[in-house]
């Protein structure tokens, strides 16, 4: 994946944290891919490791963007358990109902994809490895809402500080539509599949964009139908047609770019035959 230079100005470490008054002296671009490395491994916060693979995890993400990306996908206040049957870390798919992990973490070379991707010191290349971390797709962003994804709940919160720390406030921000064979915008693109490519900035140019509103909130649904022009033909097959409806119903953000993620995978809305079943007949 060939990665273009980013539209943020702000660089550098050590910033002070706006959630904790701390300062760090790793990358705050670094660090808010790390700060859920214990949700891979099923811990909480109080109980993680300081440490994972040998490099400094689970630290504040500055200027509240992690607690807007959870606002983008989660209510605020006291959560409560909404699927009575599931009380885990891992995922629910919206598109089947399944639980999408069996096994434990270290099945399958999942441990090791994790330490290689959480030992990443580059914060261009971490982005670029989130963008394809499956394992980190296999977990939800809170158990009490088994339908988000955790990764995709962190490209969001990495797009947000990205912008907060270009000086850009939540209200300037818009949903933007990549050519998903251009290359991505580094911590600024949250989804990129064959399919599409979406980013979250400022300054969307020329390209189809609508602004994500004046907080963050549950919004996914309403920014999608500002859209103007969406990332594929809706007119052009019945899969883009039900990908497109269902989009226009989903609230939560990170639980939207998954089911775009697991719906493009299993279906391949491009071609005329589906990889998968339940969408029902007339394919």
């Amino acid at each position: 994946m060939v990665v273009a230079m980013t539209d943020s100005s702000a660089t550098g470490a050590g910033r002070e944290s706006a959630d904790s008054g701390a300062v760090t002296d790793v990358d705050p671009m670094l660090a808010v891919y790390r700060h859920d490395v214990h949700k891979l491994r099923g811990r909480s916060h109080a109980a993680a490791r300081e440490r994972v693979a040998g490099v400094r995890v689970n630290e504040t993400v500055p200027l509240g963007a992690d607690r807007d990306a959870a606002l983008l996908s989660r209510p605020h206040g006291e959560p409560e358990q909404t699927v009575d049957a599931h009380a885990s870390p891992s995922r629910v798919s919206l598109l089947t109902g399944d639980v999408v992990m069996t096994g434990s973490l270290g099945a399958d070379g999942r441990g090791a994809a994790v330490r290689d991707v959480v030992s990443v010191e580059d914060p261009v290349a971490m982005h670029e490895a989130w963008l394809s971390f499956d394992v980190a797709a296999l977990f939800n962003e809170s158990l009490y809402y088994p339908y988000t994804s955790l990764k995709y709940h962190t490209l969001l919160a990495a797009a947000l500080l990205d912008n907060y720390r270009a000086g850009v406030g939540f209200e300037e921000l818009f949903l933007t539509v990549e050519d998903p064979d251009g290359p991505v915008t580094p911590h600024r693109t949250v989804l990129s599949t064959p399919e599409m490519q979406l980013c979250i900035t400022s300054e969307p140019g020329d390209r189809p964009a609508a602004r994500l509103g004046d907080g963050p909130a549950r919004c996914f649904a309403d920014v999608w139908a500002r859209l103007l022009v969406h990332p594929f033909d809706v007119d052009g097959g019945r899969r883009w047609r039900v990908l497109d409806a269902q989009l226009r119903r989903i609230r939560s953000w990170s639980t939207a770019l998954q089911y775009v993620e697991e719906y493009c995978r299993r279906f391949d809305p491009r071609s005329g035959a589906g990889r998968g079943d339940g969408l029902g007949g007339g394919w």
